[in-house]
């Protein structure tokens, strides 16, 4: 049975990517990370587009495979392929963006990981799984590395499956550059030509740019090499020419490009070409594996690839098939797809990764009470920090190990506990507002220019509350709306989401229209946020009102979380029951409920530490046993 669509044989990597454009890759002073290597992102693509991909490669058995194979999961693709070498590293590629025309890179790939691919590597079992097996030329320059493909390719043939060569010709890692080359795209070589020329059988689909196609055919004439590389195989030649677009010859090849098959193209701003042949790649395969005719294939395969060169990275610049859609229900209104804000907007939220269904969530980001309770007691403050570490503990001993559980902590006092999160499994939102502030002003970290969010780890989610009423003053609104729009754009910019947390309660009156008022100002102007978090509101309308609101303004929104506000037990079962009516409504995110008591007697010194961790886990158990039951309930109602 075929339970994946695709598996890519060669290249992993991390690509660091300069995060200054217009500069010398010498100049560049930081960098973003991202999975790289052509097979790598082609899996990655092809996951994104719907398919089931799977990666054949190797990885070092250190942080940066940890991070390539913990990546690829996130994405979707199967990594029973990624071997994991103990004795070599990971690869890496520096890369920058000069201009439109210049983009410096460099590979560093001695004795890399990938490079030690072995014929031990190819599972039979494992290719046998595959309807289509795709190699990438880097891995034919090495004995080693080509006796692993061709095994995996004749694997792939006997078991009926399709066969795909990606070109993929970069001469420095054929030995052609130096190191200083690694942006280079075309050397001649005769060797190179053979090498290549003799493994073009095994293909029923090459693809390449016109370049790669001059050394695979051995001419630097197009149409004379792909006559060539037409002598010594059947397959179906893809040709990509930049911006004509791409060209598929499936016969003889005939005196003109134009007697080729083509689709509609997509006139973008080039921003960053590195990347964008594996996107088309990703593209071309969702059409080719799910037998769509040649124009629809390249339609999707040039869109894909139109993405690619319009932003920042390689795989994180691809798009998921929902964005795909859109991009053709729209069409090109802005050249520049990056500055096309409505499509950024799908393009972050159909690409999220980790998916949270259920959301349980221990808030301890108190900062005031906690501080009230301490003085109150005579602790020191420092103690809040320690006592914010038992409340981790007790997050990660009711999750078990289990997703859908979560927790709010801040770094101000609770840093110790909130570094120690990160990684755990555990959902992180992190606050940024100064507590109890209206108009709101942030915590001192995020810093005048909101620079403080580039130093955080990824995971943490950017939590802000807002004392806002759509009764406030046009000056109030205005501050407090300038400062929500910043923090929103800076959390993007730094790839972190958002969390909005309203409470118009403690600002004046409310009806069943208020929040779903303010949910609707705030997507007004232009705010979209990951998570809302809403105060337990008390009739089925209000509740109804607001999530309307939220889905008819944003549909992939990731949803809503329910808030205590220090609720005895007994108020937040209600509560519970009549938000977990909507299914908009993920979970809650409750914190003196479950912490207010032991927070009490712990500082009092009237108990311990394993006290105070058995009372809150007791407290935050129940809490999630009256959460499940009133999910079940709107279940069986339904």
């Amino acid at each position: 049975m075929k339970t994946l669509d695709l598996i890519t044989i060669g290249r992993s990597s991390v690509d660091l990517y300069g995060a200054q454009v217009g500069g010398r890759l010498e100049d560049m002073s930081s960098f973003n990370k991202y999975i790289g290597g052509s097979p790598t992102n082609i899996a990655a693509g092809v996951a994104r587009l719907g398919l089931k991909s799977g990666l054949i490669t190797r990885v070092g058995a250190e942080h940066m495979g940890r991070f390539i194979r913990e990546q690829l999961v996130r994405e979707g693709v199967d990594v029973r392929g990624v071997k994991t070498d103990p004795a070599r590293l990971t690869a890496l590629v520096l890369l920058g963006i000069r201009d439109s025309n210049q983009f410096p890179l460099i590979f560093y790939r001695e004795n890399c990981a990938d490079m030690a691919l072995s014929e031990e590597d190819i599972d039979p079992a494992y290719i046998a799984e595959a309807a289509c097996v795709c190699a990438t030329g880097t891995h034919l320059s090495h004995p080693r590395t080509e006796a692993a493909v061709l095994k995996a390719l004749r694997l792939a043939r006997e078991n009926g499956a399709k066969t795909a060569l990606d070109i993929d010709y970069r001469p420095n890692l054929w030995g052609l550059a130096g190191h200083d080359a690694g942006e280079s795209r075309f050397i001649e070589s005769e060797k190179v030509t053979a090498k290549l020329q003799s493994t073009l059988h095994l293909f029923d689909l090459i693809v390449g740019t016109e370049e790669e196609f001059h050394i695979a055919g051995g001419s630097t004439d197009t149409l004379a090499a792909l006559r060539a590389v037409r002598q010594v195989s059947s397959a179906t030649l893809v040709c990509k020419r930049g911006p004509m677009g791409a060209v598929v010859f499936d016969g003889p090849i005939p005196e003109s490009f134009d007697k080729g098959q083509t689709g509609e193209g997509f006139p973008i701003e080039v921003f960053n070409v590195l990347g964008a042949g594996d996107g088309f790649m990703a593209g071309l395969f969702r059409g080719w594996l799910t037998g769509e005719d040649w124009p629809t294939i390249l339609k999707y395969a040039n869109a894909c690839g139109a993405f690619a060169v319009s932003r920042h990275g390689c795989t994180p610049a691809y798009p998921s098939w929902e964005e795909l859609q859109y991009f053709f229900r729209t069409g090109i209104r802005n050249k520049a797809l990056r500055k096309d804000e409505a499509l950024e907007q799908v393009h972050w939220s159909t690409n999220r990764k980790v998916d949270w269904p259920t959301m349980r969530v221990f808030a301890f980001d108190h900062r005031m009470q906690l501080q009230a309770i301490a003085e109150e007691a005579g602790a020191d403050e420092a103690e809040i920090g320690r006592f914010k570490e038992l409340c981790l503990q007790v997050a990660l001993t009711v999750s078990g190990g289990q997703t859908g559980y979560g927790i709010l902590c801040d770094n101000r006092l609770g840093r110790d506990a909130l570094h120690a999160a990160s990684g755990s499994g555990l959902w992180i939102g992190r606050p940024v507002e100064w507590p109890g502030s209206r108009p709101l002003t942030l915590e001192p970290e995020i810093g005048p220019d909101f620079g403080g969010l580039s130093e955080w780890p990824l995971d943490n989610v950017v939590k802000v509350l807002c004392f806002y009423h759509p009764d406030d003053t046009d000056e109030m609104r205005a501050e407090q709306e300038a400062t929500v729009t910043r923090l929103f754009h800076a959390a993007r910019r730094n790839r972190l989401e958002m969390l909005l947390e309203i409470i118009p309660s403690k600002v004046a009156p409310t009806d069943d229209n208020t929040v779903a008022d303010i949910i609707e100002r705030f997507y007004a102007i232009g705010i979209y946020p990951d998570w809302w978090k809403l105060e337990p509101m008390k009739t089925r309308a209000s509740w109804e009102n607001a999530c309307n609101a939220v889905t008819r303004n944003d549909p992939y929104t990731r949803g809503i979380v329910v808030l205590g506000l220090d609720a005895p037990e007994a108020d937040l079962a209600a509560s519970f029951r009549l938000a977990a009516g909507f299914d908009l409504v993920k979970g809650f995110a409750v914190g003196r409920t479950i912490f207010g008591e032991a927070a009490r007697q712990w500082f009092a010194g009237s108990i311990g530490d394993d006290a105070a961790i058995s009372d809150m886990a007791q407290r935050y158990r129940q809490l999630c046993a009256i959460w499940n039951e009133a999910r079940a309930q709107k279940g069986e109602a339904a």
